[in-house]
């Protein structure tokens, strides 16, 4: 029997933003600049409340590709994003010792979906051809252009516009401000600046306005919660508990820091580097005149002091040992883990309020981006509305979550080091079962678009090969290429030795560019 359909309710036109910080700001950006789409155009404002008290956790981002068309729709010119938020552009990442730690241990996963890839078995290929290659070198070209500390760019190359695919490296607090700045002042957002002392809500747990300091009652028909790990409505007011990912991904806490630079002093790294230490990993993010560098870490396998002193050794062979001990470090702790539902009642959580895993493979922004594509492209027009499209997002959005929970969990699966942290991070017991059961297919198939069939997958299964690959695995068996097979595999890898030297050749290096666009 079907449900009593109700007719429409009050348009949804007051929207208010629990906090800034990037997830904030871009909330209301995208929000402000598709209003248009929207049946109540019109009356729909658009208000975000920050807290002068409450200190973003922004140390330093990097970003998917897909943040160059988030930009490009909120407004965004490239070339002022790029000179004001001290921002690089990054390829992909570098994994250094997350096999076993050896001096040649280290892979890609970049960008690109490798030449071929839905025509061709391309680890049969590989494993007939160059065996001695990495993987990510023989399907493409970018690795060998991150070596080199290329751009994915020309000088002439148009604002959003690639010769590779890229994403960004960008300090998180001049981030923040420009989308402030640009949200007030070009979309009309209106910005106050309180904290939150009191929710209200009516009979059906609707929030129908928040109480500020010294701003009054803020009524709104839909709330966004991006007040980050303080989860003010989805978590203190909704009550809206943590899925706990603790058992199958193990870090919950990271110290960071900065490596200030000379202008102009050093090469820029084209991928963020992410290196394996004795219970965790550190990362490095190489912007214009800084590095953003940390350690993120199980506090069951490591202690504050421990993990300082592998941060220090790190920064020492970066830069030197003065700089090393001179350096002051930022503290983290985090739960790995999101929320049981998403959206509840007319309030979503988008951002760190939403979830939160160690900053492997950038994937809180993208999260964030995801969040925001799927409610601005379906958002909703009113009361009604809102409960069916709050089904639909929560549904998916499990699904992203155990996803991303996957792939994170793959980078540690086929290690061969030998502390603690290491081995127990490898445990069958600490596989998810989805995982496990795609490794088993791995090994008689590689990765295929079949396995990862949803729309708009977090990582598609070429990064899932990437990985793989990277890591070692070897499947219990693989095709054998017949003769025509075997001349289309040769003509694939020429081709793309002759690409990675027209790049090396013909791509200015990151710095040039950044240069380059400073001074245009």
């Amino acid at each position: 029997m079907k449900k009593e359909r109700h007719t429409a309710t009050q348009l949804i036109n007051d929207i208010v933003i629990i906090g800034g910080g990037t997830a904030g700001w871009l909330s209301a950006g995208l929000i402000a600049a598709k209003r248009s789409n929207y049946v109540q155009s019109a009356n729909l404002t658009v208000t975000l409340i920050e807290s002068p008290t409450i200190k973003t956790i922004g140390v330093g981002e990097g970003t998917w590709p897909s943040m160059r068309s988030t930009l490009q729709q909120i407004g965004i010119d490239e070339t002022e994003f790029i000179t004001t938020c001290n921002v690089s552009l990054k390829q992909g990442s570098k994994f250094v010792g997350w096999r076993d730690g050896t001096l040649s241990d280290s892979y890609y996963h970049p960008f690109v979906t490798p030449t071929g890839y839905y025509q061709h078995d391309l680890y049969a290929n590989w494993k007939t051809i160059a065996p001695n290659v990495s993987f990510a070198d023989f399907v493409s070209a970018q690795s060998v252009v991150c070596d080199a500390q290329k751009s994915p760019k020309q000088f002439a190359t148009p604002d959003y516009a690639s010769v590779l695919n890229y994403g960004y490296h960008l300090d998180a607090g001049k981030f923040a401000e420009l989308l402030k700045y640009h949200c007030i002042n070009k979309l009309k957002v209106r910005f106050i600046c309180d904290d939150v002392t009191h929710i209200q809500n009516n009979d059906n747990g609707d929030i129908t306005s928040v109480q500020t300091n010294s701003s009054g009652h803020l009524k709104g028909d839909f709330f966004i919660d991006c007040s980050g790990m303080h989860g003010l409505l989805i978590d203190k007011h909704f009550k809206t508990s943590i899925k706990k990912c603790d058992d199958v991904l193990f870090n919950n806490t990271a110290i960071a820091t900065h490596l200030h630079c000379a202008k102009g002093a050093q090469d820029i790294a084209s991928a963020t580097v992410a290196t394996a230490q004795e219970a965790g990993w550190t990362w490095d993010i190489a912007l214009q005149n800084r590095r953003g560098i940390g350690y993120t870490f199980s506090n069951k396998h490591s202690n504050d002091d421990a993990a300082a002193a592998v941060l220090r050794r790190y920064i020492t062979l970066q830069a030197d040992a003065k700089t090393a001990r001179d350096c002051e470090f930022k503290k983290i702790s985090f739960t790995p883990g999101y929320r049981e539902k998403f959206w509840v009642n007319n309030c979503l959580a988008i951002g760190m309020s939403a979830g939160f895993f160690e900053p492997l493979e950038a994937s809180a922004l993208a999260m964030v981006e995801l969040s925001l594509t799927m409610l601005t492209d379906e958002f909703p027009s009113d009361r009604q509305h809102m409960d069916i499209l709050q089904k639909r997002f929560n549904k998916r959005f499990e699904y992203r979550w155990q996803r991303v929970v996957d792939f994170l969990k793959l980078h540690y699966v086929f290690n061969q080091r030998n502390e603690a942290y290491w081995h127990d991070a490898k445990a069958l017991e600490t596989v998810p079962d989805s995982l496990q059961d795609l490794i088993q297919l791995w090994h008689y198939q590689p990765p295929n678009r079949h396995d990862l069939n949803q729309n708009e997958e977090v990582f598609p299964s070429a990064s899932y090969q990437y990985v793989l690959y990277g890591l070692g695995f070897e499947p219990i068996q693989h095709k054998v290429l017949d003769q025509q097979q075997l001349t289309n595999a040769q003509a694939l890898w020429q081709q793309n030795i002759e690409r990675q030297q027209r790049y090396l050749q013909g791509l200015p290096t990151n710095r040039a560019l950044v240069e380059h666009l400073r001074i245009r």
